[in-house]
């Protein structure tokens, strides 16, 4: 789906993330008492980091069925809706934007799922052969039909910026909190291999 040697380098880094959220996972779920019921806030933000990670490797390498698409587009906007009253508990501005920044990379997520087909409309995906095919039929009528509608261009790379925004925010994050800075790192990451994704599609 991804040209090399961009489907290496988003491998590595989706493969990164979803590592590091596991761990966290994992330390949290050994860390708490074992009377305590339901999941905490950052409990939830690694599970959706962790299959988010996942479900970018996927469509990095493979087309997958539509029914699979639509799974996966319902699976992260329950993500995200589950986020949203953390928004009422949530202590201090920073806290309150890096949770509207999850919030807005799972509104992209569901963005890549569900606008794939119009965002690699225009890409060339059968290399000299493809080429020769939309030549033999006429050319430039075709690759109008193909091409992506400007409209899409247009949301997407309003995505794109917001993912460079929330990558942007956790580096400083990175920089500035006394702790949890590997946690951050892993959502600038995630953020800044998701607009890569995007802009990748609409190339």
């Amino acid at each position: 789906m991804i040209a090399s040697p961009w489907d290496l380098i988003l491998t590595v880094v989706f493969l990164v993330t979803g590592l590091i959220c596991l761990g966290d996972l994992i330390a949290r779920r050994i860390g708490r008492p074992t009377r305590t019921e339901g999941l905490e806030d950052e409990e939830l933000i690694d599970i959706n980091h962790a299959v988010m990670s996942a479900a970018m490797i996927l469509m990095t390498w493979v087309a997958v069925l539509d029914a699979v698409t639509w799974a996966q587009i319902a699976l992260f906007a329950i993500f995200a809706l589950a986020l949203l009253p953390a928004l009422t508990r949530a202590h201090g501005f920073p806290h309150r934007v890096e949770l509207v920044g999850h919030i807005v990379l799972n509104a992209a997520m569901i963005w890549m799922l569900a606008a794939m087909p119009l965002l690699m409309a225009g890409m060339d995906m059968g290399g000299d052969g493809g080429s020769a095919h939309a030549g033999h039929h006429g050319g430039g009528d075709e690759m109008a039909l193909m091409a992506t509608p400007v409209w899409a261009g247009v949301v997407n790379a309003a995505f794109i910026v917001a993912c460079t925004v929330s990558a942007l925010w956790w580096l400083y994050r990175v920089a500035a909190a006394r702790g949890h800075r590997m946690h951050a790192l892993c959502h600038a990451l995630m953020a800044a291999g998701m607009g890569t994704m995007l802009w990748l599609m609409n190339l």
